[in-house]
């Protein structure tokens, strides 16, 4: 079964992650690393900001995806970065 087959047949996933987590895979790079910020994809995906965040907390819960936190040389947060699980 494809990746893409495994996202369109999960019928515990929401249709936002799913539509999120296509995104991402989309965006990431050759590492399946994306660090766009959840604005950018609220935008891009017209979903509202929550929307987003609700989705991502639920990609995360059930192991699609991994969230790490990135810093600015100065330590201000800047965007997440996550991961694709595969």
């Amino acid at each position: 079964m494809s990746y893409f087959n495994e996202i369109y047949g999960d019928s515990e996933l929401s249709s936002k992650a799913k539509m999120v987590l296509l995104y991402l895979h989309d965006r990431a790079n050759q590492k399946g690393e994306s660090w766009y910020a959840i604005n950018t994809m609220a935008k891009e995906l017209c979903l509202s900001r929550s929307s987003v965040k609700r989705a991502m907390s639920e990609l995360i819960q059930r192991g699609k995806i991994k969230k790490r936190p990135r810093f600015r040389e100065n330590g201000g947060n800047t965007s997440n970065l996550y991961s694709l699980i595969v």
